[in-house]
């Protein structure tokens, strides 16, 4: 097989995936290298930056997804008919970030950090699957831990958790 033909089939599989595909089962699907996916899905990564079309590819969630541009939301809204997407609120968010930065955590030391209860905070991002019971702490009790899921990273475009802002971005963000 061509070279370009590899490249057409995995973005054939990239489109119909929907969700992220990892390196594995692409090698799985079409029998090639690690290397070699890895330098076809990079062109194809920059192909796609470079045109500035409706549709990017990139690297989410321990694997590649083809994704609406975000520059053309907007548009996709007015075309879909559809209401934005459900926000998080500020209290999911505040829980969502806490989560994130200390996991594994436990419900309890989230409420110290934000000062209040957080029963339906952590009950709704375990509804919308962004944080899952993740084990349980070897303490009296035995409380659950709670850690992110790759619909969290799928939700907010990450490749994974080192694509977080670090304190120092934020100081820098909120400085500027």
């Amino acid at each position: 097989m061509e070279e370009s033909q590899k490249k057409s089939v995995l973005e054939m599989f990239l489109f119909l995936s929907g969700e992220p595909l990892t390196l594995k089962e692409l090698k799985s699907a079409t029998g090639l290298e690690d290397t070699e996916i890895t330098d076809l899905m990079d062109e194809l990564i920059a192909d796609y930056s470079e045109r500035e079309g409706g549709v990017l590819i990139g690297k989410i969630a321990g694997g590649y997804q083809m994704y609406t541009n975000p520059a053309l939301a907007e548009w996709a809204l007015k075309f879909r008919g559809a209401v934005k997407p459900q926000k998080l609120s500020m209290p999911a968010l505040e829980t969502l970030a806490i989560i994130a930065y200390r996991q594994p955590i436990t419900k309890v030391e989230v409420e110290e950090i934000r000062g209040v209860n957080s029963d339906g905070v952590v009950k709704t991002l375990l509804d919308r699957r962004l944080v899952k019971m993740v084990g349980k702490k070897e303490a009296p009790g035995k409380p659950m831990l709670y850690g992110t899921t790759r619909e969290f990273l799928e939700y907010f475009g990450l490749k994974d958790l080192t694509g977080l802002p670090t304190l120092k971005d934020l100081e820098r963000e909120e400085a500027a």
